[in-house]
C-alpha cells in the first residue's frame, strides 16, 4: 500500500470529519425525543475514526490499480455526502433534507462495495461497517423525524 495515497485519502476523511467540531449537536440535539437504541455520544467520535481510518485504507489499496476509476468516484461522492450530512442536520437542522442526504450517502457507499468488490476483497471487507453504521445512522435519522414532527424542517 502506498502510505501517501493513505495520507491524501486520510486527510480528506479528516476533512469530512471537522463538520462533527464545526456542527456539534448541542442543546437543540439533546432535547430532541430520541429512540432508545441511540447509541452513547462517546460511541460515536471512536466509530469515525475507524470508519475514516479503514475508508482511507481501502481507497489507498485500490488507487493505483487498473479499472480503480469507478470505485473512487464512489469514494468521492461518498466523501461529499458525508462531509454534507452533519451541516444539513446539525447546522441548517434539516432532518429532512439530511434523511435524503443519508440516502444518497448509503446508496453512494453501497456503490463503492459493489466498485471493490472483483477489485480487492480487503477494501470491500474493510468498507462494509461503514455501510451498517450509515444503515444505523439513517435509521436513527428517520426515527428522531418521526419522534420530532414538530421540530422538523
Amino acid at each position: 500500500m502506498d502510505w501517501m495515497l493513505f495520507l491524501l485519502f486520510f486527510g480528506a476523511c479528516c476533512a469530512a470529519g471537522t463538520t462533527g467540531a464545526m456542527f456539534p449537536p448541542g442543546d437543540w440535539y439533546r432535547q430532541l425525543s430520541k429512540p432508545p437504541w441511540t447509541p452513547p455520544d462517546i460511541v460515536f467520535p471512536i466509530a469515525w475514526s475507524i470508519l475514516y481510518l479503514c475508508l482511507a485504507f481501502a481507497a489507498a489499496r485500490v488507487a493505483p490499480m487498473d479499472g480503480a476509476e469507478y470505485a473512487l468516484a464512489f469514494w468521492a461522492v461518498q466523501i461529499a455526502l458525508n462531509t454534507l450530512w452533519t451541516p444539513v442536520f446539525f447546522g441548517l437542522r434539516g432532518m429532512k433534507a439530511a434523511l435524503v442526504v443519508i440516502g444518497f450517502l448509503w446508496l453512494s457507499v453501497a456503490g463503492l462495495l459493489i466498485m471493490l468488490w472483483p477489485l480487492d476483497r480487503l477494501a470491500f471487507v474493510a468498507i462494509l461497517p461503514y455501510l451498517l453504521w450509515v444503515t444505523i445512522a439513517g435509521a436513527l435519522n428517520a426515527s428522531v423525524l418521526r419522534r420530532n414532527p414538530e421540530m422538523a424542517a
